[in-house]
Order: structure tokens, then sequence, then C-alpha cells
């Protein structure tokens, strides 16, 4: 039984590895509701991390819309505000100013203010602009990059292709001629969430650089390696610093600015929207609607600080899932102590919720749940089988000790998990007795055998319930006889009284069968024998039959002292039967008085066996 669960874990533990193998190697098919589970640890570990102050939006709030909009129109604004702002901010010598606006395209109706904005953007050496990079479909109406890259601040990786061209929407000359330039394409997950922002595109070995990247290339910082990095997010929406723009522009129109003089001094100042009215909101980790001018301050601060999360290599996720689903196998195998190994494998999943938790104070991001719910789905399935196993045996358990015993102590075994196998081979003292009818030789000659099975089936049915009624283990029918026993396979202190009980008992009921059977049963008479001894007790037989049963002195002793009944009295019990009787009454006193019917000398033993008849007193 053991080596056939063994293998069938083994084929679970199998399928499970191969599939996890799967899993975290290739389809990633678990990676979305993976993804969800870090955002609620991020969203939880943001609120515990500020934003680098020396950042700061000049922002494009609801505020500013409804302020400027009598005075200079509705948005977008005439670009001599901006023209205006960036004057106004470089002369608090900022470390850069960085646009989270496109502009793409000339304002034909007021291109003095386009001129303006061309003279400011001149006069500085540290504004930055975004362009964006189109879908690489349209790639083929697209600028050629071995001719404009170097231009664009884009540069060619190694074999990079010549005829490579990338659609690009670019911002006005001035911009352009500032090489000051960043893609600035936002890229949410296939569920719509931004976690990560690009580094660089690659577009036919060519590197597109990004906003966030040329800025901090310019501050000196140093970039990462990879295309994209994970944002470590700092505080939920709004959490930056920020000024309103109508607020800034307005200290510019005063003759004296109110304002303090190094309000920007030695910061990153973004100038960009969280006006809802613009529509520039995504939906990240910390929050539902986070503004795209955060967004990009979170990737400059990242890179600024050099702090955005980090992945684990994929090998590393795979083993522990491997290991997990070893470890599950080798418990159900040699164990299969179903609840505790669950109440480990929750202890194991809070810890390591916990330590993902906990890692992203070191700006790592664990991806535990995949393999926990691979260890979970071996546990649930495993859990079932052994469910499935515990079911079958308590059923042939049922089945088998059903047989020879009283439901009640069927039932008691049963919820104790006992088996063929741990009933076997126990020796201890136990009453046994025999019951076999007289005359039966006679009654079967005068009788057709149908009615011989019909009177036995019914006789037999009365008297075992004589036997379950004192919980006696009804051991088996040999022809006309009947033997059972007490005191296995559960222990009973008082297993010579409930065997006395019950041969008094058969000899009522013999009086009432024989009153119910009729002329064929009405002269049926019945000898039983009761001796308490030591006897070795459980399945005996060949490995297709097997039988619960005693063996030993005892039960031949039984045997010959029902033979000895004839002619004397319907029950008689031994002189140890009517001693362990007395002793187990205690002071309560024995029911039952003794009546001395001599000693007989039985075969193979070399003295006289003293028999005894019980009475109930009366």
């Amino acid at each position: 039984m053991r080596q056939t669960g063994d293998y069938r874990y083994l084929i679970l533990a199998a399928v499970l590895a191969l599939a996890w193998l799967l899993e975290s190697q290739a389809l990633h098919l678990l990676a979305s509701l993976n993804a969800r589970v870090s955002d609620a640890l991020l969203a939880r570990h943001a609120l515990t991390s500020a934003p680098d102050r020396d950042i700061v939006i000049v922002d494009i709030d609801e505020r500013s819309l409804a302020e400027l909009s009598p005075s200079v129109g509705r948005w977008p604004w005439p670009r001599s505000l901006h023209a205006e702002l960036v004057e106004g901010i470089a002369r608090q010598q900022p470390r850069a100013i960085v646009f989270d606006i496109l502009f793409s395209d000339p304002d034909l109706t007021r291109p003095e203010g386009d001129r303006y904005l061309a003279e400011a953007i001149r006069a500085t050496r540290n504004t930055y602009f975004p362009m964006l990079l189109l879908d690489a479909r349209a790639a083929s109406q697209g600028i050629p990059l071995v001719r404009y890259g170097s231009q664009l601040g884009i540069t060619a990786g190694p074999g990079a292709d010549t005829a490579a061209q990338a659609s690009l929407v670019l911002p006005l000359p001035a911009m352009l001629e500032s090489g000051r330039l960043g893609a600035h394409n936002v890229l949410a997950d296939q569920d719509g969430v931004v976690r990560g922002y690009p580094i660089y595109h690659d577009v036919g070995g060519w590197r597109i650089p990004s906003l966030p990247a040329r800025v901090a290339a310019g501050l000196g910082y140093p970039l990462p390696e990879e295309a994209n990095i994970v944002l470590n997010w700092h505080g939920r929406a709004l959490s930056y610093a920020r000024v309103s723009y109508a607020d800034v522009y307005a200290d510019l129109q005063r003759s004296r600015s109110q304002r303090p003089a190094d309000e920007f001094s030695g910061k990153v100042v973004v100038i960009g929207a969280t006006a809802n009215g613009l529509h520039d909101v995504r939906a990240t980790p910390v929050d539902g609607f986070y503004p795209g001018v955060e967004i990009l301050a979170t990737a400059i601060d990242n890179l600024k600080n050099g702090n955005p999360l980090r992945t684990l290599p994929a090998w590393q996720p795979t083993v522990f899932g491997l290991c997990l689903l070893t470890l599950l196998y080798l418990l159900f195998a040699h164990y299969r102590y179903v609840l505790r190994i669950g109440a480990g494998l929750v202890v194991v999943s809070v810890a390591m919720f916990a330590a993902a938790y906990a890692a992203l104070a070191w700006r790592t991001l664990l991806p535990v749940l995949p393999a926990l719910m691979f260890a979970w789905t071996f546990y649930v399935v495993a859990a079932l089988m052994e469910y499935l196993r515990e079911r079958r045996t308590r059923e042939r358990a049922v089945a088998t000790f059903g047989r020879f015993l009283d439901p009640r102590v069927v039932q008691s075994l049963v919820d104790r998990g006992e088996t063929m196998q741990s009933l076997s081979g126990k020796s201890g003292e136990i009453s046994v007795l025999f019951s076999d009818i007289r005359g039966f030789t006679s009654l079967s000659e005068h009788s057709t055998p149908e009615q011989v099975v019909e009177l036995l089936n019914a006789y037999f049915t009365l008297q075992s319930a004589a036997v379950f009624a004192q919980q006696g283990t009804l051991d088996k029918y040999i022809g006309d006889a009947i033997m059972a026993f007490w005191g296995a396979p559960e222990q009973q202190p008082d297993h010579a009284l409930r065997a006395v009980a019950a041969a008094l008992d058969m000899s009522v009921r013999l009086e009432q069968f024989r009153e119910q059977s009729g002329p064929l049963g009405s002269a049926l008479e019945i000898g039983v024998g009761v001796h308490s001894g030591p006897a070795v007790v459980g399945f005996i037989g060949s490995d297709n039959r097997q039988d619960y049963t005693a063996i030993g002195d005892t039960v031949n002793l039984a045997s010959r002292i029902e033979g000895q009944t004839k002619d004397i009295c319907r029950v008689l019990v031994s002189e140890d039967t009517k001693r362990l009787c007395e002793q187990q009454a205690g002071a309560a006193g024995c029911p039952y008085v003794f009546i001395d019917r001599g000693g007989f000398q039985v075969k193979g033993r070399m003295q006289a066996v003293q028999l005894f008849e019980p009475r109930e007193k009366t």
C-alpha cells in the first residue's frame, strides 16, 4: 500500500515539476496574477518610501487651467508662456528642466510664441524634451537612423542595421537642435498597468534613449545595462513636490517676486500636467489614476538615485519551485500527515510573502506566487489522493470487521485507524465461547436441504445477535457451531463477564427460537462452553482469503468444554472463567452464581478441568 501511494505521489510531483518548468521558463501564464500580488506589496511598500525632494513638478493642474483661461485662453496655451517659464526657472540655476509636453507642431496662429520659446531654449544648456516612438509597423515611412540618428542622440549597437528606420514624432526645430531629446513612451503591461520604464528602445540594433535616460546621462548618473527597469514607486499619486504652473507664472509677472528666489535651485524641474481634463493618467501598482508626469518623475528619481527594482534571474524562482515540490513529495511519501503538512505549507506561504515584502526594502522583486500556487496544487491533489486512500481503507475495514464485530466496535476501530495489519499477531487474555447444536445430524436426515438452510440462517441470526449485544467478536460458523471471543480486537476489562452473559443469552434466545420455529426447531438443543486464557489473535489465512480468528490452547479447551455439556447442562464455563468473572465484577459483586459440575478429564491435559454452570442471581 505504501509503495503504491509513493508511486502515485512521485507521478504527481513529476507532472507538476514538468508543468512548472514550462510555466517558469516559457509560458508565463501566471505572470499577470503574480504581478497583481506584487502590486499589492509594492503599494504598501510605497507608503514607506519618500520621493526625492530634489525633483519638483511644475504642475499644469485644474487650478492652472481655470486661472489662466481668461487671459491666455484654453489649453494648449501660447508657447510664449512656456518660454517665460523656462527663463524664470533657468535664472534659479536648476540642474535640469524637463518638459512632459510634446511640442510636435508649430503654432501657426502665434508663430512669435514659437520663436520666443526657441530663443529661451537656445539660452539654456539643461532643458530636455520628449519625442514619441510610433508603432514599429510604421517604421517603413520613418526616419533613416544611419543618417539622422546621431543628431537625435540615437546610437548604433553592435551589428546595427544600416537600413533601419524609426517612425518618430519629433518636437520643434529648436528642440531638435538642442540634442537633448528622449523617447517618452510609457508602456503598460498586458493588463494595462504601468510597472516599468524603458531605458532605451531597440530598433534594428539602434538604441533610442528614453527621456529619463537622457536626463540621467546629462546629469552624470550611470545607466543600467538592461533595456527596461522595474519602477520603484515612492508614495501614491501626487506624492512628488509640486508647484502650480499658474502660481509660478503669476509670480513671473510681478515686478517683485513673492516666491523664494532659490525655489528651483539645484532641482530637477519637470513641467507636466496632473489635470484630469488633459487625460494624462495611467494605472500603476500604487494607484489606479497616476499622472503621467509623476511616472516620468519616478523614472528620473530611480535613475538619479540608482534604486530601480531588481528582478531575480529566471532560474532562481524555478529552482525554488522545484525544491518546494520535492519537499512536499517527500513529506507525503514518508509521513502523510495531511493537516500538519498543510499547516507547514501555510507557514511557508506566509513566510514567503513576508520575505517578498521585506525584499522590497533591498530593491528586489521576489515572484513567490507562481511557485506557491504549484505547491498548493500538489498539496490539494495529494491530500485528495490521501483522503480517497483513507476512505477506501475505512471502507475495507468496515467491510472486513463488519463480518465478525458489532457495528459499534467496528466504528471504534475504524475511528482509531486500525487495519488488518495493525490487528494481526496480538497476544492477550481473552474469553472464548463455543456453541454447538445437539442432534443436528438427525434433524438434517428428516428435513429437506432448503428447510435446514432456512432454519440455520434464522438460528445463526438470532444467536449472533447475542454475541454482538455483548460487543463480542464473531469468529466463524463451523457447520452448526458458533465460535466467538471477547478481549480482542478491543481490550475489554470485563471480557469474561461478557462471554458468560452472551452464553446465558444464547440459552434464552434458544427457548424463544424453539417456540417460533415450529415442529422443525422445537426439539433443537445446544451446548455452550466458555474458557478464558491467553491466545494469539489476528488475520490468518492465505493471500486470497484471511479470517480474523484466535488460536491457542485456550480456543481448543473452550471447544472441548462445549463438548462436555451433553447430558449435564446447557452452559459450562472453566474455573479460569469463573475466577475472572468474580475478579472483574469487583466490589459490585458477581451477577452470577457458579454451580460446580465436577472435574472432567480433557484430552491433552494431565489434570482434570473443573467446570461450572453459571446462573444469574435472583
